[in-house]
């Protein structure tokens, strides 16, 4: 069994699956993500929004997203689809579960670290995205809800033509599962799955691979005094950065077949270029980057914070904070 000990470090420098009591990790694993998801959603929303829009014409940018989403649509405007979306909190419990499984596996084999966390990492996210991606698809629809465009609702942002004004959250949700069924029967909660797949298990594989790769070069430069779950969290932020300015164009196009219906990722692929061209590649980029950075952030905070909340007392003593 390894246990990530270091020959000039009697700590262990990553806790694995079998070293936790899984009854403690997994209710606060529920508890963290359910808390970051919820203080990072405006983000989530304000990023989509300047994926759909054609060129600027509703949006500048994130801080005039911000301005007018808060100034015509009130605070709850930017938590628009939040409670669909949070359901991701237990599609969580099995991403977490593979990719420590998968990692647990491949450590049996003497895999190198990098790689295992490359694999596991897409891994985690195919079962992740097989679960999420209908509650992605509902949510993203609400979140279009509400947008305004010179003083007009805008058709393009609310391509089922739902009349949004003055209904309830369950009526919205119950309305958007209603048309989706009538138009595209069941396979439309599975609009974009393909496309999902190529932006999320590459991005959560390359996510992986680089927080262990920066973890290992931080651990390298740092004084060995410098705070172990510090240098997770910059590790973190770090791979948030690198997987996002890789896959941005990927999330873009995923985001579109999901809310402008269209057919293929070669279509969403022709239109973003001829709308955008060679901006194509930073189009919604800033408030992504953000929203990564400060997810990872949090994340690897809450994550690596419960590891060691619920790590086996046999390893107490070996877990540096």
């Amino acid at each position: 069994m390894e246990t990530s000990l270091e020959k000039s470090d009697p700590y262990i420098r990553t806790i694995e699956w079998e070293m936790m009591n899984k009854a403690k990790f997994f209710p606060l694993s529920m508890l963290s993500s359910f808390t970051v998801r919820c203080a990072l959603y405006p983000l989530t929303l304000i990023k989509t929004r300047l994926q759909i829009q054609k060129h600027n014409n509703v949006y500048t940018g994130m801080i005039d997203a911000y301005r007018k989403i808060l100034g015509c649509e009130g605070f709850v405007g930017l938590y628009r689809g939040f409670w669909i979306s949070s359901v991701q909190i237990f599609s969580g419990v099995f991403y977490v579960s593979t990719y420590e499984g998968v990692r647990h596996v491949l450590a049996q084999k003497q895999i190198d670290s990098r790689i295992r966390a490359l694999v596991a990492g897409g891994s985690a996210s195919l079962v992740g995205q097989t679960i999420i991606v209908p509650f992605d698809v509902i949510s993203q629809h609400l979140m279009m809800m509400g947008v305004q465009n010179k003083g007009s609702s805008s058709v393009e942002f609310n391509p089922l033509g739902i009349k949004y004004e003055g209904a309830s959250r369950l009526t919205l949700t119950t309305e958007v599962i209603k048309h989706i069924l009538k138009t595209d029967g069941i396979g439309g909660f599975y609009r974009g799955y393909t496309a999902s797949l190529c932006a999320y298990v590459p991005n959560s594989a390359l996510w992986w691979a680089f927080y262990h790769l920066y973890q290992d070069e931080l651990h390298n430069i740092l004084p060995s005094h410098v705070s172990h779950l510090l240098i997770q969290t910059i590790a973190g932020t770090l791979g948030g950065f690198t997987t996002t300015i890789i896959t941005n164009p990927l999330d873009v196009v995923r985001a579109r077949l999901q809310v402008q219906r269209l057919e293929s990722m070669r279509i969403a692929f022709r239109d973003l270029w001829r709308e955008e061209g060679m901006l194509m590649f930073c189009k919604g980029l800033s408030a992504r980057l953000i929203q990564s950075a400060s997810f990872s952030f949090s994340i690897i905070l809450g994550y690596e914070t419960i590891k060691r909340v619920s790590v086996n007392d046999e390893y107490k003593e070996f877990v540096r904070w």
